[in-house]
């Protein structure tokens, strides 16, 4: 079970909590706007990155090879959208666990990538062989 899906909650109330104690309604106030900000901030973050992606081909990027190094296990998924500027390419069954998806460069090198629960589990560089 991930960990993640109760700590955040309870440290939300908690957080609320010590709002109400310190300052009463005031507190929660300034605490939901602040709350609200933050959803915001990812929210406009995650509309550009999809909005730089929706004008590139599916599967594709710059350097396959860049896009290897940079990346880095338990990165997300869209992590992994804004370092390419594109959608991968869906190599999984839609919906099913671990999604698996693939980024192309113009030299025909590939970087398929595995994430499980939205988090990169494992990724890796194929290169086509120089004889061809």
């Amino acid at each position: 079970m991930n960990l993640q899906k109760i700590l955040v909650p309870l440290a939300v109330v908690g957080a609320a909590a010590v709002a109400w104690q310190s300052y009463g309604w005031k507190g929660v106030v300034v605490f939901v706007s602040v709350l609200m900000f933050g959803i915001l901030l990812h929210f406009s973050r995650m509309m550009q990155v999809l909005k730089r992606a929706a004008h590139r081909p599916v599967g594709y990027v710059d350097s396959a090879v860049m896009l290897n190094a940079k990346l880095k296990p338990g990165a997300t998924l869209l992590h992994a959208v804004a370092l390419t500027r594109s959608l991968g390419l869906l190599k999984s069954i839609k919906g099913e666990q671990p999604e698996v998806f693939e980024w192309k460069d113009g030299s025909e090198s590939v970087v398929t990538c595995t994430f499980v629960g939205g988090k990169l589990a494992h990724h890796v560089l194929d290169r086509p062989s120089a004889d061809q």
